[in-house]
């Protein structure tokens, strides 16, 4: 399952923190912090899957990490400076390598975009304790705006608490829908969502933050027995919230499900009364088309009926009238005989 993880925090000389030391670490590389005069060789550490640096056009001097840092420590005169910040993201499990890597690209390039800021991104993979699916990305910005000539203004949005909440909400929420692509793009079916479970409507319980301390302990405890109960009352505490969470989402899980099948039946009933409804309809065309062909046959049968009767009326006249000319011919051919006799007899007896 997808875990949305983003946490932004400061590298500031108020808590004895050195920009140059977090790169070093980061980024598994040696650097040395000319302002303090001290080398941090990180080289052998283990676990840095990648480290590149995203900076704004014009700005190619920043790609040397150990200048891009020293520049930013030398900024900065105040002992209580903000030397740099960082952006803890957690990277999807369901993504490989590469994906992952041009996830974390997109992100940083969209902080140097907003702030004009130069991002070194340092991507870790799992450690060998705890879950393998913790891939995750360290992305340490400057604090100042950086050009051609090297660092310029300081940045304030993030510093001012009448800003800063709303703009990492923003920042929260750019993550959220760049991961949401990603998976996406690789049909992966899961999404993550920066709002907190209340803000979703659910009715999880966030996990307690477990600190250095007691992380190390619960750490130190899974390597000596695997498997163990957790050992620190935060940890209890957290097994106990997942376990709460676990039976909530399975119930919200089967309550999906239930309404998934439900509404799948609903889907094929509406099916099935549209193909009933179209069933129907064609039969009711075919009973019409019947309906008319039986019709033209009645009419076509009357017509036939009419003509065989005006044919047989007209054979009749026919008939009678020839009967009529036979005899009117044969009367005139009566009285023409009688004529010829009476002529004849007269003549004789005269």
């Amino acid at each position: 399952m997808a875990i949305y993880h983003l946490s932004v925090k400061s590298i500031s000389r108020s808590a004895g923190r050195s920009v140059v030391a977090a790169a070093a670490y980061r980024a598994g590389q040696e650097l040395t912090d000319e302002r303090q005069g001290l080398t941090h060789d990180y080289t052998r550490k283990q676990g840095v899957e990648d480290a590149f640096i995203v900076a704004p056009a014009g700005a190619d001097w920043a790609q040397d990490r150990n200048a891009l840092w020293n520049a930013a420590e030398a900024a900065e005169k105040r002992k209580d400076a903000k030397t740099g910040r960082e952006y803890e993201l957690a990277l999807p499990a369901e993504l490989d390598a590469g994906a992952r890597a041009a996830l974390a690209q997109d992100f940083a390039r969209e902080l140097v975009e907003r702030y004009g800021v130069v991002a070194d991104v340092a991507i870790h993979e799992p450690g060998r304790e705890g879950d393998n699916r913790n891939h995750h990305a360290h992305i340490l910005t400057t604090t100042r705006t950086a050009g051609a000539d090297g660092l310029g203004a300081k940045t304030r949005v993030l510093d001012v608490a009448s800003t800063a909440s709303a703009e990492i909400e923003h920042i929260r929420g750019v993550w959220a829908r760049q991961v949401n692509m990603a998976l996406e793009r690789h049909q992966v079916e899961q999404r993550v969502d920066h709002r907190s479970f209340e803000r979703q409507g659910k009715e999880q319980e966030p996990t307690l933050h477990m600190g250095v301390s007691a992380t190390a302990m619960e750490r130190q405890a899974a390597r000596e027995i695997s498997g163990r109960e957790p050992v620190t009352d935060l940890g209890k505490q957290n097994a106990e919230i997942r376990e709460r969470n676990r039976i909530l989402e399975t119930a919200r899980k089967a309550m999906e499900k239930a309404q998934e099948l439900f509404s799948g039946l609903e889907k094929r009933a509406r099916l099935a009364v549209g193909l009933a409804r179209k069933i129907g309809q064609r039969m009711e065309r075919e009973r019409e088309a019947e309906r008319q062909r039986k019709e033209l046959a009645r009419q076509a049968e009357i017509r036939r009926q009419q003509d065989i009767r005006a044919a047989e009326e007209a054979r009749k006249a026919v008939e009678e009238q020839l009967q009529q000319e036979v005899e009117h011919g044969r009367s005139r051919g009566l009285s023409r005989g009688r004529g010829r006799d009476s002529g004849k007899g007269f003549g004789v007896d005269f």
